[in-house]
C-alpha cells in the first residue's frame, strides 16, 4: 500500500500528547485520520480540521464502520473553530493543508509531517467501486498511525 501512497517523511522522535490531522474540508481525509488514531492511541489527543469547513460524507461513515469505528456527532469544521490550539504534531493530508500548518507554525515548536493522501471523493464508478476508494485510503492512514505514530510494543 505505501507504493500507492508514498509519505515522505520520518516518524516522530517521541509519542506525540496531542496529533492534529489537516486536510481540505476535514470531511473524509481528517477525520478518518482522526477516528482512527483514537482507536489505535489511546492516551493521546487527537482533534482533526480543514483550512475550510465541508460537508459531511455518508461514505466515510460506511467503511469505518466495516471495522467498528464513527465519527460519532462530528461536524466538519475549520482550524478557526478549534478549541485547542497547540499540538505536539500536526500531520497533513493534502498540499493545501500542509501549507496552511506552515504558515501556522512558521513561529512555534510544532512538527508538521506531510501523508500525501489522495481524496477518495473524486472516485467515481459504482457503489463498490467508490467504497474501494475510501476503504484504501483508511487502510492507508491506519497504516501509517501504527507504523509512526503508536509506540512501539
Amino acid at each position: 500500500m505505501e507504493g500507492v501512497f508514498p509519505a515522505l517523511d520520518k516518524s516522530p522522535s517521541r509519542t506525540p500528547r496531542s496529533i492534529l490531522f489537516m486536510c481540505r474540508m476535514n470531511a473524509v481525509r481528517s477525520p478518518m485520520a482522526e477516528t482512527l488514531a483514537r482507536s489505535l492511541l489511546p492516551g493521546t489527543y487527537v482533534a482533526s480540521a480543514g483550512i475550510r469547513p465541508g460537508e459531511r460524507d455518508p461514505f466515510v461513515d460506511a467503511v469505518l464502520g466495516e471495522v467498528g469505528l464513527s465519527l460519532g456527532r462530528h461536524a466538519p469544521h475549520s482550524l478557526d473553530e478549534l478549541e485547542d490550539d497547540y499540538f505536539d504534531l500536526i500531520v497533513t493530508l493534502a498540499p493545501e493543508a500542509h501549507h496552511a500548518a506552515l504558515e501556522l507554525t512558521r513561529s512555534m515548536a510544532v512538527d508538521v509531517m506531510y501523508w500525501p493522501t489522495p481524496d477518495p471523493s473524486v472516485a467515481t464508478g459504482t457503489r463498490d467501486q467508490i467504497l474501494h476508494s475510501y476503504r484504501d485510503v483508511r487502510e492507508h492512514l491506519r497504516l501509517l498511525i501504527e507504523k509512526r505514530l503508536k509506540p512501539p510494543g
